[in-house]
């Protein structure tokens, strides 16, 4: 599919190859779309193959025909998983040509913006598609930070619960979006170094850069928060055991006494008076519970169990 907006009015219109003033957006586009694209648009031949391609990272290149940036972002946000999307943008002195498989969200938010009075150059559509890519890492950034928080609660509140599973989760996440914003900020920074533009052009794109780099820092914080709580888990966890340790200590401590005297009177000696006197057994059993109950007492006033 081949959309097409008139870059001064940010009207709609019916594209048959004019490559003034426009900005043309192609979706999935067939062996015929990209026919009639070549011929109406001198494409590099490099740049289209990695517009084509599957799975490409985000990268910028200053060829003699355009310039050429591709961005890669997260499908869903708001709600993050692996799942990426991309966009491949061609820049033209007086058009811009956009290359997606389905578009983009930023894709859709700067369509709808196409032809006001800050887009609607070719230069300041690409910063708008940079600037609200950029917007979608925040946004994985803000959903991250909520799952973090759920999962911070989980162990504090949850003691036998495991959440390395769900770190590590998250660390992967984390890492994959970290990598996808620095690519983005690198391709900013080389398509502002070449690209033949207004100096307010590259005021927007170092503002573009700024933003990528800020995405990129808190992701980086919340990799780190990730590490701090994975530790904080393993922290809680010896602690609960040196608890556990101490009360099954405690509790050897009051029946060492106890052990002590029964093998006492269990030795077989001929001449052992307390074995026959009639309240010997009785005996046996208050020293017993005298002792365990006095230490028992002392263990818990001192807060061991």
């Amino acid at each position: 599919m081949i959309r097409a907006k008139r870059l001064d009015t940010g009207r709609a219109v019916e594209w048959a190859g004019e490559t003034h003033g426009v900005w043309v957006d192609a979706h999935d586009p067939s062996a015929d779309d990209l026919a009639a694209l070549r011929a109406a648009f001198p494409l590099n031949r490099l740049a289209l193959e990695d517009a084509l391609e599957r799975g490409h990272w985000s990268r910028a290149e200053q060829y003699p025909e355009h310039e050429f940036v591709t961005l890669r972002s997260f499908v869903h946000p708001d709600a993050p998983d692996d799942f990426t999307e991309r966009v491949s943008v061609f820049v033209f002195r007086d058009a811009v040509l956009t290359i997606s498989s389905a578009g983009t969200r930023a894709l859709d938010a700067v369509w709808t913006l196409a032809g006001r009075e800050a887009v609607n150059t070719p230069h300041e559509v690409t910063y708008e598609l940079l600037d609200h890519t950029a917007d979608t890492f925040f946004a994985l950034a803000d959903g991250l930070e909520s799952r973090l928080d759920a999962l911070e609660e989980r162990v504090f509140l949850n003691a036998r619960e495991n959440p390395v599973a769900a770190v590590f989760t998250l660390k992967h996440l984390l890492a994959h979006a970290r990598r996808l914003a620095s690519d983005a900020r690198e391709a900013t920074a080389l398509l502002a170094r070449h690209a033949e533009c207004t100096p307010q052009d590259l005021v927007r794109y170092r503002d573009a850069q700024d933003s990528f780099t800020r995405a990129a820092g808190r992701l980086d914080g919340l990799r780190d928060f990730l590490t701090s709580l994975l530790d904080l888990h393993l922290n809680l966890q010896s602690q609960r055991m040196n608890e556990v340790m101490r009360t099954l200590t405690a509790v050897s401590v009051v029946f060492l006494p106890l052990t002590f005297l029964a093998g006492v009177w269990g030795m077989n000696f001929q001449h052992m008076p307390e074995l026959a006197w009639p309240y010997g057994y009785a005996l046996a059993w208050a020293s017993f519970l005298l002792i365990g109950g006095l230490l028992a007492l002392y263990f818990k006033r001192r807060g061991w169990w």
